[in-house]
């Protein structure tokens, strides 16, 4: 039965003179807006009723013209069924369902695939370098073991559905923007299951479907980086009546190391060395992510900050071909005391230099005099 309370123009919230296109798009939004499976609030499920009862008069060029010239009246036979969920009028969701899917191809109701899952795994500097093995607990949603997911309880019957004789489908016909079309809708009764479960699995609680913890081993590649998410297939959530599961990702994040910096595939090294290596040039170790130390010249009138390569001792290729670079950065460190024999070394060392500092011959202020022409 029509309800004698709002207009229908102002329940879709579009003038009287609205066009076709302008009630199917008000429709559209506000189905959006009240339909239960999105809105939780008490009155959605009242609002979207009133939606609904209002586009099945103004999508309905007969309808439309009864309402328009005598109100609710001109539309009170029968325009408010197909709430009951039995019906052949526009069932609760139906125009919903036909605007924006619900169903396949053949006209059955799509089965729900399970949720993906993330689950985050700690790694030191060299499980990320060299990879691993890890384990990872997950909490998820899991095909009942108890009923084996048919939601009976075992050793009890299931008995077929009589709204929908099995089938887990109902046909409806009811008016569309561009005339009447039919449309194959779940069975609100079974949930397109077809049967009726008597004595629901009590583990479950009939839904299949049980959240179990599982643990899970995870295998990490060579090279993976710090943030990098690892995908296991099939490992997430179980789906609804039979629908694939959803995935689980695993998300690394990996510890800094004491000595080396990463750098995509190259390892950096500071190496700390004294003014006199640097001069004269000599013979280091520097250690490795092996654990054994390499060994290194270091060539003499090194300058700070030089970049070194010990070739082949980076991060591996996660394609499985060769590695990066440990690349060993010069940083010459300058003494901050000196006893009075090394103070006295050193001065004999800066007179021997004199101001030719940087190996050319005139001193320093010969030749910015040089420079501005001799006049300083």
């Amino acid at each position: 039965m029509v309800r004698q309370g709002r207009d229908f123009y102002g329940t879709l919230g579009i003038a009287r003179g609205a066009s076709d296109e302008e009630v199917r798009k008000a429709y559209r939004r506000l189905a959006m807006t009240y339909h239960p499976d999105r809105n939780k609030n008490a009155d959605a499920a009242d609002r979207f009723k009133e939606v609904n009862e209002a586009y099945q008069i103004l999508s309905d060029p007969q309808k439309r013209a009864q309402y328009d010239r005598f109100g609710h009246s001109g539309v009170g036979a029968g325009a408010g069924k197909g709430f009951d969920g039995s019906d052949t009028a526009a069932g609760f969701g139906d125009i919903f369902d036909a605007f924006f899917g619900g169903f396949d191809g053949r006209g059955r109701t799509k089965t729900r695939k399970g949720a993906d899952l993330q689950a985050r795994v700690r790694l030191s500097f060299e499980e990320a370098i060299f990879g691993c093995e890890k384990e990872v607990e997950v909490d998820r949603v899991d095909s009942c073991r108890w009923c084996n997911a048919t939601g009976a309880e075992p050793g009890t019957r299931s008995s077929q559905c009589s709204n929908c004789r099995g089938q887990g489908q109902l046909r409806r016909t009811h008016p569309g923007i561009f005339g009447a079309f039919s449309q194959v809708v779940t069975c609100a009764t079974c949930q397109g299951a077809g049967q009726i479960i008597e004595q629901p699995c009590k583990e479950c609680r009939g839904h299949g479907r049980s959240r179990q913890a599982r643990k899970l081993a995870v295998r990490i590649p060579a090279g993976i980086e710090n943030g990098s998410r690892v995908r296991l297939s099939g490992e997430g959530d179980a789906g609804e009546r039979g629908a694939s599961p959803g995935d689980l990702y695993v998300v690394l994040a990996a510890s800094p190391h004491a000595v080396f910096r990463r750098e995509e595939h190259d390892l950096v090294y500071d190496l700390p060395i004294s003014f006199a290596q640097a001069a004269l040039g000599g013979h280091v170790e520097v250690p490795t992510l092996e654990g054994e130390p390499a060994p290194m010249d270091i060539p003499a009138g090194v300058q700070a900050g030089a970049e070194l390569l010990l070739k082949g001792k980076g991060v591996p290729h996660l394609e499985g071909k060769g590695r990066g670079n440990l690349r060993v950065q010069v940083k010459v460190v300058t003494p901050t005391r000196l006893d009075d024999r090394q103070r006295e070394l050193l001065e004999e060392l800066a007179q021997s230099f004199g101001d030719d500092v940087d190996g050319r011959d005139k001193p320093w202020f010969s030749r910015i005099k040089d420079a501005f022409g001799g006049n300083p």
